[in-house]
Formats: C-alpha cells, structure tokens, sequence
C-alpha cells in the first residue's frame, strides 16, 4: 500500500479501476472494472503507484468522502492491491466538464460529428461549462501534484484531461509527464471549430506533457498539425516533435492491441458456452445447411456507425436474394450515453431500422437480423466465437478493439470488414477487407465479398490478423508508454 506524496509512477484517468453501489441497507458495494488501462497499470511492479480518478455517482462520491483525501486504500476499501484517490468533484462542475465539454464538445470535433448548419453554436452556456471543465482538470492537477514523489512519472489519459498536463507542470515542474489519447485527433480545419481560446487550451494543455502518444501516427501527425496552424508550433513530422515556447514535446504511436490470453480463456467459460448454444439456435438452419453470420458489437455511439451498417446489410439483402435464409446479422449495440438526447434518439434509430428490416425480409424460420440492446460481455465473446464475417465500419475510431479482438476469438476464422476511419485499419488493411464508412453501397459489396471468401483464405487472413492485432497487449502497451517517458 502506497504513502501520500511517496508515489513513483501515477495514472490519471477519468473513470477509474473501481465504481461504488449503495446497496439497500445504505452500505457501500465495490465492484472492480476492467479494460485496457486496469490491465496495463497490473504490469506495474511498484507498491508506490497511485491510479488518481474521479467520483462518477453518488456512491462514488459517498466512498471518496469517507476516504482520507479520496484515498480508498487507505480506508480500508478492497481495491485490489491498488492505491486508488477518487476525486469527490463537485456534481455541477463534472457534468458541466463531462457531459457539457468533454462529450458534447470535444469527442464531437475529434470525431467530425458536427451537423455544422446548426452546430455547433458556442454561446454564454458554453463558456460556463468550458469553467466547469478547466475546474475539473485542476482538480485533478492538484491531486496529482499531492500525491507525486519528487520526479515521477504521471500517465494523464484521454481527452477528458486534455488540460491536465500543463496545469501540473505549473504545479510540480520536476514530474515526468505523459499523456495519451484514445480517440483520433481532428484535422486542423475542424479542430478549429472550437473558440480559439479553447483551442489554443487544448493544445497547450497537452503540450504541458513531456509526451503525448496516440493509437496510430495518424492522429500524431493531426496533431502535429493543429499545433502548427493553431500556435504556429515548431513542428519536425520526421521526428515527430512539437516546439513551442521553449519546450518539445515528443509525440509517440502505441497501438493498444487485444488481450489475446485473456480473451482466449474468458471466450470459453461456461457462461458464454451458454450464449453461444443459445445463438446457434437462434441463426439455425437454412434450407441449404448452416446459416453464415455478420456479427457487430458497439456501443450505441454516434461514431460508432452502427445504421450505416445496417443500411448496408438491408441493401445486400435487397440486391442479393441468394442471401435470403441463408445468412442473419447479429448487432449487440450496448447503450451508450443516454442522458444525451442525440444519443437516445440514435439508439431508437437502430431499433427502429432493425425492426423495419425484419418485417420486410423475416419468414416464419427465418430472422435476419437479431438485435439487442445491452450489455453483456459473455453474450459478445459468443458472438466473436461464432462470427463469419465481422463488420467495424466506425465514421472515426481512435483505435477499436473489437476489429482486433473478433479475429482472435473466432472459432472457424472470420473476414473482417473494416472502415479505414479506424485506427486499427493502420495495422490491419492488409487482411481486412476495407470500407469507406459513408458509402453504404459499398459495404454493402464488401459484405458480400466477405460471405463469399474461400474458407482456406479466411482462415489465413484471420491467423495474420490475430497476429496483429495482438502484437502490443495492454500491459506491453502501458509499460511502453512508461519506458518511452523516461528515455
């Protein structure tokens, strides 16, 4: 267990490794999370590490407060060996920096998902919540700055915390600072979209880091090129650097890849072996033998693309009768960020064309599309196990995980159909079978092409793309990260 101020190496990140219940007796239940980031800071060998993270409910907010300085270690909290502060921040201030700036502001500009007509439209609520979210990150600046030994390394994560960087610099100028993000990084002319204020915050924010990494060298380089524009920054693309106002950033590519061990043995636990037989019933049999499967699994997010696809799968349906009984499309769309009114109607969107293609092309023995709307992991690594074809067909996507964990799951091999808006299309286009995410004609053909591959030749290219995709695990990944920031 770690001491206050003693930490050598800390983690910032908004969500943290665990979330808090309260149970109907009043008392508090702990449930630990999991993902890239719980599994990378695992490699850390050092009982002098903090994970800083904020309170997101109010039994978050119940545990912080009963906590010495947020630090659930040390009262008494099992948090896996871990020591953990969660930041009890105020209600209002992380909605206005959370919902109001971070997801309604700047996932929108790094993803493009303005309807630029009518938004965005930066008024007097907006600076309001733009305080909110500079609050939030100073917050955790301060946190950090307590917390941090003399010297160590600080990993800021993602975009939520885009200001963190130089705001600790100011606060503790001897820390090695990182910071990474997990979604792309805008072009120049869209990123500047943003009041130039906010813009030139961002960007000097992130280059308070010593470095900043991304998922692919191409948002390295948006990146690049936003400070360029924007600061008018020194800029040296060959080794990839940023210099401005007498520092240099470093920029460095870590492409997250799957968990390969993980997954292989959670992939064949009884309670997906369950969902699995249940699947199988519900593709069945066609009159010509076993049906094939297009299996997609996202969050019912903007960017993820999800009625695009199934646009896409109508039209091959439409065009492509001898598809007809012979091949049905599972879509397990977890619900995502349903406080926000775009995000509710997006996921009645789904439904409703979900339904709409079942009516028009379903039979009495045939459905060809199953559809379901929450989460449930098990339910997924089944659907991976039983994927024919997989369709990742994001509008922006800083990396996806799921283009990279289908291959390395599936059972008898899969063609995996991917947007080259992802950031795992760098790794992957060689094997994968790519899309333009906005022509639905298109994937509808790529969808075909992939149903139709030789099994000889799936199987080969799923064996390259696992190989891929798992080439960098998460633990690999963070101690990476840590290794380049001290070099």
């Amino acid at each position: 267990m770690a001491d206050q101020t003693t930490a050598r190496i800390l983690v910032a990140s908004n969500r943290g490794p665990v979330s808090f219940s309260t149970a109907a007796d009043g008392s508090l239940t702990l449930r630990r999370g999991g993902g890239g980031l719980v599994s990378g800071l695992s490699a850390i060998d050092d009982p002098n590490a903090v994970w800083v993270c904020a309170a997101l409910g109010d039994a978050d907010r119940a545990a912080a407060r009963s906590a010495p300085d947020g630090r659930l270690d040390l009262a008494g909290f099992d948090v896996g060996g871990q020591a953990v502060r969660m930041l009890d921040i105020d209600p209002e201030v992380f909605d206005q920096a959370y919902n109001g700036v971070a997801n309604s502001t700047l996932w929108f500009i790094h993803h493009m998902l303005y309807d630029t007509p009518t938004a965005p439209a930066f008024d007097q609520e907006s600076a309001d919540r733009w305080a909110g979210f500079r609050a939030y990150n100073a917050a955790f600046a301060e946190a950090l700055a307590a917390e941090a030994a003399p010297g160590a390394a600080v990993l800021v994560q993602d975009y939520h915390l885009s200001l963190v960087p130089e705001l600790l610099r100011e606060l503790r100028p001897d820390l090695r600072i990182g910071y990474f993000l997990h979604i792309p990084w805008a072009p120049a002319d869209y990123f500047r979209l943003l009041p130039d204020e906010w813009a030139v915050a961002v960007l000097t924010g992130v280059l308070g880091a010593d470095r900043a990494g991304f998922h692919s060298r191409r948002w390295a380089e948006a990146f690049a090129d936003c400070c360029e524009r924007v600061l008018d920054a020194t800029v040296d693309r060959a080794a990839l650097t940023v210099g401005y106002r007498g520092r240099t950033t470093r920029l460095g590519v870590h492409a997250l890849g799957a968990d390969a061990e993980f997954l292989r043995e959670r992939a064949h636990r009884p309670d997906v072996e369950e969902r699995l037989a249940g699947l199988r019933e519900a593709v069945g049999q066609g009159d010509s033998g076993p049906r094939r499967t297009v299996v997609r699994v996202d969050r019912t997010e903007l960017s993820k693309n999800i009625v695009r696809g199934l646009q896409a799968y109508r039209h091959l349906l439409r065009t492509r009768p001898e598809w007809h009984d012979r091949v049905v499309h599972i879509a397990f769309a977890y619900p995502s960020r349903q406080d926000l009114a775009e995000y509710r109607e997006y996921t009645a969107a789904v439904r409703r064309l979900s339904e709409e293609i079942n009516a028009e092309f379903g039979t009495e023995r045939w459905q060809p599309l199953i559809l379901q709307v929450e989460d449930d992991f098990a339910r997924s690594l089944a659907a991976y196990r039983l994927a024919d074809v997989a369709l990742v067909n994001p509008i922006r996507d800083g990396m996806n995980l799921v283009a990279k964990e289908v291959p390395v799951v599936s059972d008898a091999g899969c063609a995996l159909v991917l947007s080259r808006e992802a950031g795992a299309w760098a790794e992957l286009a060689e094997d994968a079978i790519g899309v333009n995410p906005y022509d639905v004609l298109g994937t509808a053909e790529a969808l075909h092409r992939a149903l139709t591959l030789p099994a000889a030749e799936r199987t080969e290219r799923t064996k390259r793309l696992a190989a891929a995709a798992t080439a960098l695990p998460p633990q690999q990944w963070f101690l990476d990260q840590l290794a380049a920031l001290s070099s």
